[in-house]
């Protein structure tokens, strides 16, 4: 099941073709070569969007469009939140299995479950979630700067 989600992520991926945003972060995983390009745009503290252009394969591509599905719309806090529940699972290294209140926080994010039980995938699969987290830190510097 949970690899169906992941493909159907992969095949049809959300949030994917660069638009404006307030900070633009480019990442590469140098151990397989997959790379994310990725947007975000804040309206005060709520994501209005997060975009993306990248390559690799199918974990890192998934992970990016479910990046998008959680997060956009997301106050800045609720989103860390989400951000730090999915590195908790992807550093797991398969010793957490998603339980319902992982489930409802993750959604289909907990389908990643079984890739932490690779170190080399793990990065793939934190790959737009390290991005989103550097695109945020930029973002809101330059906010700083400005007001």
């Amino acid at each position: 099941m949970y690899q169906d989600v992941i493909l159907d992520h992969y095949k049809h991926p959300h949030g994917r073709g660069l638009r404006d945003g307030d900070a633009e972060v480019h990442h590469v995983n140098p151990t397989c070569g997959d790379e994310i390009t990725l947007r975000v745009k804040y309206d005060g503290e709520r994501i209005e969007d997060i975009s993306y252009e990248g390559q690799g394969c199918s974990i890192s591509q998934a992970s990016a469009s479910v990046l998008n599905d959680l997060l956009v719309g997301k106050e800045l806090a609720e989103a860390q939140k989400i951000q730090g529940v999915f590195l908790e699972l992807m550093q797991s290294k398969g010793r957490i299995e998603p339980d319902d209140a992982m489930e409802e926080i993750l959604e289909d994010a907990v389908a990643f479950a079984g890739v932490s039980k690779y170190p080399a995938r793990v990065k793939c699969a934190l790959l737009s979630w390290m991005a989103w987290k550097d695109a945020t830190a930029q973002a809101f510097a330059e906010e700083a700067k400005t007001a």
